[in-house]
């Protein structure tokens, strides 16, 4: 009879085979202008060129200990291969189609926004909503009187490099974001829209890529300082959730499939919510879940099959997404063409403020001061969905989505505010 040892070893090294048997069809097929279209084309090349990509990462030396290891090369690496021509344009096209009106970030972020919060403890949650939202306005607040200072002295206006640099980075990415902001701003400034959008948008783009490689360097601090982090946990202090608590019932597929049906379930609940409340579905999406956590209505068994579904996610499409970011959300000839030193200085205070200000604010509101820099500052700092994906992989932190999610969406529209207001006072 032949053992369980033996036969995992045989069954490994079979795996290994016909994985890479199977590999090497996608890309065939990809390379030879066959690759289907829809989900089933899009998932496959972004899968295989993922993993290969992020087994890369991890095992480059410097990038994997200080600038988030395969994460960073899965978003640069894929935006460089599909963008210089080497894969054929109709796969590129399917898989920004995949990830924008696919909806495939959507899927993604619903399913790590509601198996992390019917994940956390109640307490940590009730005790950390409140606390969280000074972290966030410590940040905003850091980055715009970092960035004016530096500004004035290099030659720059306070006001230019705020409203032109800070508030743009700071305000959750391009849609809900520069967008809206160009429009508060072009009808009082004078400035066309037009002029206001080729300004602003470069400073995402680089501040997104700082913000990435900012918080590889955090993780590694957070390795060598073990006191300033709570590796995924936010309060400080807290006990880390037990591994048998997190299992819950043994997994199988039901449960997954009930925790997949939970997470879209919860985004169908904030796209509902957004017809009668003017708030991103995101927002309304995290409100809702909490509030269902909080208030205990939840079935435990229906909790763990969320969080079960969570990490199935996490640990089996983390990098094809990553390829999606890269693929459609990463234009690399924007960010090489306003890499002017002082123009790339400005981003980097302006990331580096707001980092500052979150890991100092976190840190006086009972908070591990790296997490709250990745949440508060650098998932603020970088392009919303998409970039607290970057930077939650790139810190190896994804169980903090639900707070980065705060950070992007209902800190952007704080940013919003404030320049309707700066922008009322002064024109």
């Amino acid at each position: 009879m032949i053992t369980n040892d033996v036969m995992t070893v045989q069954d490994q090294r079979t795996s290994k085979i016909i994985l890479a048997i199977a590999a090497i069809t996608i890309l065939l097929a990809t390379f030879a202008g066959k690759m289907p279209g829809g989900m089933i084309g899009a998932l496959g090349i972004m899968v295989i060129i993922g993993f290969i990509l992020n087994y890369i990462g991890d095992r480059t030396p410097i990038i994997n200990q200080f600038f988030g290891g395969g994460a960073i090369v899965v978003i640069f690496g894929s935006a460089y291969l599909f963008h210089s021509g080497l894969f054929p344009s109709s796969a590129e096209n399917n898989v920004t189609t995949f990830m924008k009106s696919g909806g495939f970030l959507s899927f993604y972020v619903a399913s790590l926004v509601t198996g992390s919060i019917f994940g956390m403890d109640t307490q940590t949650l009730k005790k950390a909503a409140l606390k969280y939202i000074p972290v966030i306005l410590g940040s905003a607040f850091f980055a715009c009187i970092f960035t004016g200072l530096v500004g004035m002295l290099v030659s720059k206006n306070f006001y230019d490099s705020v409203m032109l640099i800070a508030l743009p980075i700071m305000g959750g990415g391009m849609g809900a974001g520069a967008v809206p902001l160009v429009e508060i701003m072009s009808g009082k400034t004078g400035m066309s829209a037009e002029s206001l959008m080729s300004q602003m948008v470069p400073a995402l783009a680089i501040g997104n890529a700082i913000a990435i490689v900012m918080a590889g360097l955090l993780h590694k601090v957070g390795q060598m300082a073990p006191s300033l982090t709570g590796n995924g946990q936010l309060i400080r202090g807290q006990k880390p959730i037990e591994e048998e608590d997190q299992k819950g019932s043994e997994l199988n597929v039901t449960i997954l499939g009930v925790g997949a049906l939970l997470a879209v379930s919860m985004y169908f609940l904030g796209t509902l919510l957004s017809n009668y409340i003017s708030m991103h579905t995101y927002a309304l999406m995290i409100l809702s879940i909490a509030l269902i956590k909080v208030s205990g209505i939840m079935p435990k068994a229906l909790e763990q099959a969320a969080f079960s579904w969570y990490k199935f996610v996490v640990s089996n499409l983390t990098p094809a997404l990553l390829v999606g970011i890269g693929v459609a959300y990463t234009d690399l000839n924007q960010i090489l063409d306003a890499l002017s030193p002082m123009y790339f200085f400005l981003v980097l205070i302006t990331v580096l403020g707001a980092v500052f200000g979150a890991g100092l604010i976190g840190w006086l509101m009972g908070f591990y001061p790296i997490e709250a820099a990745i949440t508060g500052g650098l998932c603020m700092a970088n392009m919303g969905g998409t970039g607290d994906v970057a930077v939650l992989a790139a810190s190896k932190r994804m169980e903090l989505m639900p707070f980065a999610q705060i950070s992007s969406r209902i800190g952007g529209a704080f940013m919003l505010i404030l320049a309707t207001i700066v922008v009322q006072a002064i024109a």
